[in-house]
């Protein structure tokens, strides 16, 4: 039970700072179904995983294979499987009527994910690992989804050559985040033999989660903004 409430805890944190940020409250049903839609992105991505992997044969220096395994086998197959998710729930809904509501959504699916993801770790590494990932790993995906959701939306409102840039955006972008995230942690255990550079990609590591946290909040703000421009401009023209 400790340990369900230790993977589960951070994730709730996380939604209830996101949906309170939200000016007209997104469907809980549909949330719900963003949420375990989530968890259906694991399979996704462990299927995108099996894949790529074969291709990381010939990466065998640390360098190489941190770069492979953090672009090729974490960030870009589970951005990839979040995001199919979220297309497949809410691209077509009514609900999705405002630019946060793509963050909101995104996040739900992140989220979900995020869960299955920390009873994984937390159950085969204990209360350490647990606090660890509240404290990093919960956010990062968080924010990932954020930015996602930030694009994602900008896709839905705009027309023509624009549509397809914020698609494209909306996958690349949290994909390098994650992978950025991802290879200094990988680099950094590969690179236990030389203590320099450990520490100097952990000090890069802290810089990218910092970058990371500001971007995402950068990104909400500006969509809230965006709705309150528009809600605003429909009192007027009322």
């Amino acid at each position: 039970m400790i340990f369900l409430l230790s993977s589960i805890t951070p994730v709730i944190l996380f939604l209830f700072l996101i949906y309170n940020k939200d000016s007209i409250k997104e469907p809980p049903g549909l949330l719900l179904k963003c949420f375990f839609g989530g968890f259906l992105s694991i399979i996704i991505a462990l299927f995108f995983d099996k894949i790529l992997r074969p291709f990381g044969h010939g990466f065998i220096t640390p360098f190489s294979r941190s770069v492979f395994d953090a672009f090729f086998q974490a960030g870009f197959p589970e951005e990839l499987s979040k995001l199919i998710i979220l297309y497949w729930l809410v691209w077509k809904r009514k609900e999705f009527d405002q630019h946060y509501d793509g963050i909101i959504y995104a996040v739900f699916v992140s989220m979900g994910f995020a869960f299955v993801e920390n009873l994984m770790y937390v159950y085969d590494g204990g209360m350490g690992v647990a606090l660890m990932r509240a404290v990093l790993a919960v956010p990062g995906h968080g924010f990932f989804a954020v930015v996602m959701g930030y694009y994602f939306s900008l896709a839905k409102f705009k027309e023509g050559a624009k549509k397809v840039e914020f698609m494209i955006k909306c996958l690349l972008v949290p994909v390098i985040m994650h992978g950025l995230y991802d290879f200094a942690l990988m680099y950094a255990g590969n690179s236990s033999d030389n203590p320099l550079l450990a520490i100097m990609l952990m000090i890069l590591f802290t810089m990218i989660v910092i970058r990371i946290w500001k971007l995402g909040l950068r990104k909400i703000v500006l969509h809230q903004q965006k709705d309150m421009d528009a809600m605003v401009n429909e009192v007027k023209a009322d």
